[in-house]
């Protein structure tokens, strides 16, 4: 019996000091180790001006998810960052404002890949978000406009000044849809003064905060976070749906790590931060 109790003591003793030394002894070690440190990686993010709040918010999240991952994010409209993809920028992830800007990348994107370009890892894509197409304006509303159908009006009078994207940038884009929608011709609006340009959505936005002009057209999310009030929404008759497609880039320095990153937007975690701003995961 003392035996037995004297190499159950023992046994004790053991497990107490592997317990609290057992850091030292393995950090000492050199033929055994535990787990290595993950080797640091630096990530490229393109994605939509539209998204910065969101995503920069996103971004910090993943620094507790993967810490040796150093996330260098760019935004601007889909339009310039293709561009920028396309002649040789170090790109990881692009995220879209609209299908059309990943289309013109990715060999599998139908008609709209008129250069024949193959940069997309179309395996990874995916449709992330759905935005909003909305009228916004200035604090107190000025011209007290209150609908796209009375924008319509005002326009073909010559009686607002609307502030609207570029031809080249997708919010731009959805305004074209819509003067289409009401029969709108955007060349004879724009000779007569009633419209003013951005270069992407972010700039649209600042011009109807400050008051420059009497409206804009911009995303449900730049007028969140931006304070603006939202008079009208479009319909996906007037413009379609505004979705937010987003993949791993061919010629990712670290594809892998890309792909995690890509994974982590689609969480819960992730998807918080995005409808906080409001968008919509896609279903």
């Amino acid at each position: 019996m003392k035996k037995f109790f004297s190499l159950l003591l023992a046994l004790s003793m053991a497990l107490a000091l592997t317990a609290c030394g057992g850091t030292d002894e393995t950090d000492t070690t050199d033929d055994t180790t535990t787990e290595t440190a993950a080797e640091p990686v630096e990530l490229y993010v393109f994605a939509a001006a539209s998204m910065q709040e969101s995503l920069d918010q996103v971004i910090e999240a993943y620094k507790a998810v993967a810490p040796e991952v150093a996330i260098v994010a760019t935004y601007d409209s889909s339009g310039t960052l293709k561009t920028q993809i396309q002649e040789g920028s170090d790109c990881d992830v692009f995220i879209s404002a609209a299908p059309k800007q990943m289309n013109q990348l990715d060999a599998e994107g139908s008609e709209e890949n008129t250069e024949g370009l193959d940069l997309v890892d179309s395996a990874t894509r995916l449709d992330l978000l759905e935005n909003k197409v909305t009228l916004a304006v200035p604090e107190g509303n000025p011209k007290g406009i209150e609908s796209f159908d009375q924008l319509a009006e005002l326009l073909a009078s010559g009686d607002v000044f609307l502030a609207m994207g570029n031809s080249d940038v997708p919010v731009g884009q959805y305004t074209q849809k819509i003067f289409a929608y009401y029969g709108l011709d955007e060349e004879t609006l724009a000779s007569s003064g009633v419209l003013t340009y951005g270069s992407n959505v972010k700039e649209v936005t600042t011009q109807v905060s400050e008051g420059t002009v009497d409206c804009g057209v911009i995303y449900a999310t730049d007028a969140f976070s931006a304070g603006l009030t939202v008079v009208d929404e479009a319909t996906a008759e007037m413009c379609g749906q505004v979705i937010y497609p987003a993949a791993v880039m061919k010629n990712s320095a670290n594809p892998d790590a890309a792909k995690a990153f890509l994974d982590f937007l689609s969480t819960d975690e992730a998807m918080a931060c995005f409808e906080a701003v409001g968008f919509s995961p896609m279903a």
